[in-house]
């Protein structure tokens, strides 16, 4: 009589669920090793508990089955996202190279050209747009040039203003210098009065030196004639 079919869903008794782990663990390990045997294969095996406890099996160094997988799966997933760009980027470039033949066709049509294809209706909003073409660069001009004119308006000020200043620092200047002339006559005048006033105290100085000398003379020559008259008296009565 057969083994019945065993449910896959977690076992509810903890020490079932633990000598199902075990048994079906060790059958695991094992057919790894036979698989690794028999078929010439490098097998890899890491199993962890349900406490967290590591098992593992491997036919070679398992740092280097696991660094060989990290290669491989990079491969790949490198790979894919290349085809997968590659497809990404062929899509695009067929949209925009639809796009940029819709626009020279445009263009060409905006020009004049190839306009005998066209329907009325296309022609028509051919001719709308051309008119909001029209409108949007005047007004894009208009607005070039206000800003223009605002920009040569802040240049005439800003010169006005430089101008104000210059005028002002030379009238500064100039009235300094007239200062400074007037300045330098009044102190020449100065100087000519100092030295008038010098020269007339010399000369009264001069002429009072002199009328004492004059006195000095005169005096020493009266003693000098008095002396005489007592001598020629004198020498008379002798």
């Amino acid at each position: 009589m057969g083994r019945g079919r065993v449910v896959l869903e977690r076992i509810e008794n903890k020490i079932n669920r633990q000598v199902t782990f075990s048994k079906r663990r060790s059958g695991l390990l094992k057919k790894a090793f036979e698989l690794s045997v028999l078929c010439d294969a490098e097998v890899g095996l890491i199993i962890f508990s349900s406490r967290g406890k590591l098992f593992q099996y491997s036919s070679t160094d398992i740092n280097k089955i696991i660094e060989r997988y990290r290669q491989c799966r990079y491969h790949k997933s490198h790979a894919g996202d290349l085809e997968l760009e590659s497809q990404n980027s062929y899509q695009e470039f067929l949209k925009l190279r639809a796009k940029y033949e819709s626009l020279e066709r445009t263009q060409r049509h905006f020009q004049g050209e190839e306009l005998e294809p066209l329907s009325f209706k296309e022609l028509q909003s051919l001719e709308k747009q051309l008119d909001i073409t029209l409108a949007l660069t005047r007004q894009h001009q208009m607005k070039k040039l206000v800003a223009r004119a605002d920009e040569l308006r802040e240049k005439v000020n800003k010169l006005e203003d430089l101008n104000k200043q210059l005028q002002s620092k030379e009238k500064d200047e100039f009235s300094g210098l007239i200062l400074d002339h007037s300045n330098c006559i009044q102190l020449r005048a100065t100087q000519a009065d100092q030295f008038e006033s010098g020269t007339t105290l010399n000369t009264w100085y001069e002429l009072i030196q002199h009328h004492e000398i004059a006195s000095k003379e005169k005096e020493i020559d009266t003693r000098t004639e008095g002396s005489q008259s007592s001598h020629n008296k004198n020498s008379g009565w002798l």
